[in-house]
């Protein structure tokens, strides 16, 4: 299960281990009972993240269409 949430500025990335500042997205994957936290960049890299463009702008988004 994926969830896409908001940094308060106090979570750590699992895979990159740095701090994801305030108002910041990043993802949590639960898989067979862990929770993995990743910023966006791991998420990208990983193939979790997506960037499309919608309105004329380039976001990112967690859930795949």
């Amino acid at each position: 299960m994926r969830r896409g949430c908001i940094s308060l500025g106090n979570i750590e990335c699992d895979d990159c281990h740095c701090t994801i500042p305030h108002s910041e997205r990043y993802l949590i994957i639960e898989e067979g009972g862990d929770e993995k936290c990743l910023c966006a960049d791991c998420s990208l890299k990983k193939g979790y993240a997506y960037e499309k463009v919608e309105k004329g702008e380039l976001v990112l988004t967690f859930f795949p269409e």
